[in-house]
C-alpha cells in the first residue's frame, strides 16, 4: 500500500492498524537543534484521545506517545523521530458481523476491491484511529514553528448537526467538551440532548470545524502547482470523514461581488480576509483561515442495507465503540495537518530564498 507519507520536506509516515499492537509515525526533515520531548507532544494527544466524554468513543486508549529515536540528549538531531503510540483497548469481536459484508459509508467496499483482502477490525488502516500520530507529529511542527515564527494554530466546533455555533472567543474552547468557542450554557444543553438522541437511536450526524492559523510570515507557497491553499485543501481532505474545505469566505465567495470580496488594501493593513490569508497561492500574512465538513460517522447501530463479498443482499448492523460524531474530536486533528503544510512550506520557502528582504513594507 503506498500513499501513506505526507509533506516534502517535513514528511511524516504513518503505521498501524486500529486493532493492531501499536500505532505511529515517522517524521522525517525535523530540523535539528530543537529542544523535543514526549511532554511536548502528549498535551495534543490527549486533546485528540478517545474516552474523553460521553459523547464520544468509549473506547480507553491512554495514548502515551514513546519517542524512539531522532532526539539525543532531549534536542532534535535531524535525524528521522520515530513516534510510537501503543494500542491497549482492542475489541476485535465487536467486528466478528461485518467480516464478509461492507459498512455503508465507509471504506470496507474500496478496500475489498483495490486490495482483495481487509481488516475490519475497527477499520484498520482506514480507522480515525491513524489520527493520533498525525496529531503527534503536528505538535512537533507547532513547536518549531512557534519557536521560530511566533505561529500559533487556534481550532473550534462551528456547527453540530443542524446546530450552528457561534463563536465568542478560543478561550473557551479547552473547556467545552465539543471544542465549541462559547460559554453559553443552553448552547452546550442543547448540544449534549443532540448526541444523547443520537446515541440511544443508534445513529450519528456530521460537523463543521473551523482552524486558524496565526503570525504567518508573508511569502510562503507557490503561485502555480504548489499553491499554499491546495496544500491546504489536499491536506484537510486527507482527515478521516472530511468531505469539503474552504479557505476564506470558501463558497460564500459565489455570492458576493468581486467589490465586496477582493480584500482592500490600507497602509495599515488588509481591510478584510476573504482570501483566508492566501493570495495566488502564497500567504498574505493574515490570519490563514479554513473550515472542513466532516460527514457523519459511517459505524452506527442503525441496522442498513448493503451487500456480503458475493453479493447478496443484507442488513449490516455494526457494534462496537463509536463517536457519534466525529467532528468532536476532530478539531486537533485539523490543527494538526495545518501545522503540517505550513512547516513544509516554511522549510522550502528557507532553501529557496531564505530571507529576503523586500523594498516595501509588509501589511499587518
Amino acid at each position: 500500500m503506498s500513499g501513506n507519507s505526507f509533506g516534502k520536506l517535513f514528511s511524516v509516515t504513518t503505521f498501524g492498524e486500529s486493532h493492531g499492537p501499536a500505532i505511529g509515525c515517522v517524521i522525517d526533515g525535523c530540523p535539528p537543534g530543537m529542544a523535543l520531548s514526549e511532554a511536548d507532544i502528549q498535551p495534543e494527544l490527549d486533546r485528540r484521545k478517545p474516552g474523553t466524554s460521553r459523547h464520544v468513543t468509549q473506547r480507553q486508549e491512554a495514548d502515551r506517545v514513546q519517542i524512539l529515536s531522532g532526539v539525543y540528549q532531549g534536542v532534535t538531531t535531524g535525524t528521522p523521530i520515530a513516534l510510537l503510540i501503543p494500542n491497549e483497548d482492542q475489541r476485535s469481536k465487536d467486528y466478528g458481523n461485518i467480516t464478509e459484508t461492507f459498512r455503508p459509508g465507509h471504506a470496507d467496499y474500496t478496500y475489498w476491491h483495490k486490495y482483495g483482502v481487509r481488516d475490519p477490525r475497527g477499520g484498520g488502516r482506514s480507522s480515525a484511529r491513524l489520527t493520533a500520530p498525525v496529531v503527534g507529529a503536528g505538535a512537533v511542527a507547532k513547536k518549531w514553528l512557534r519557536e521560530q515564527y511566533g505561529t500559533e494554530f487556534f481550532g473550534c466546533m462551528r456547527t453540530l448537526g443542524d446546530i450552528e455555533v457561534p463563536f465568542q472567543s478560543f478561550e473557551h474552547v479547552q473547556a467545552n467538551p465539543f471544542f465549541a468557542a462559547t460559554a453559553d450554557a443552553d448552547l452546550l444543553a442543547r448540544m449534549e440532548a443532540a448526541m444523547d438522541e443520537l446515541r440511544r437511536a443508534g445513529d450519528s450526524i456530521g460537523a463543521r470545524i473551523d482552524v486558524v492559523a496565526r503570525k504567518v510570515p508573508v511569502g510562503w507557497g507557490q503561485p502555480i502547482y504548489d499553491k499554499l491553499d491546495a496544500d491546504i485543501a489536499y491536506a484537510m481532505m486527507g482527515i478521516n470523514a472530511v468531505k469539503g474545505v474552504e479557505i476564506g469566505a470558501g463558497f460564500a465567495s459565489v455570492a458576493q461581488k468581486g467589490s465586496e470580496h477582493g480584500d482592500e488594501l490600507t497602509p495599515e493593513g488588509f481591510v478584510g480576509n476573504n482570501a483566508g490569508g492566501v493570495l495566488g497561492g502564497i500567504s498574505t500574512g493574515q490570519d490563514i483561515t479554513v473550515s472542513i465538513a466532516i460527514k457523519p460517522t459511517s459505524s452506527i447501530r442503525t441496522p442498513r442495507r448493503s451487500i456480503d463479498k458475493d453479493g447478496n443482499p443484507v442488513m449490516v448492523e455494526t457494534f462496537g465503540r463509536h463517536d457519534p460524531c466525529v467532528g468532536i474530536r476532530a478539531t486537533p486533528i485539523a490543527e494538526a495537518m495545518l501545522a503540517l503544510v505550513l512547516i513544509d512550506h516554511a522549510l522550502m520557502q528557507r532553501a529557496q530564498c531564505g530571507d529576503v528582504k523586500v523594498g516595501t513594507p509588509k501589511l499587518g
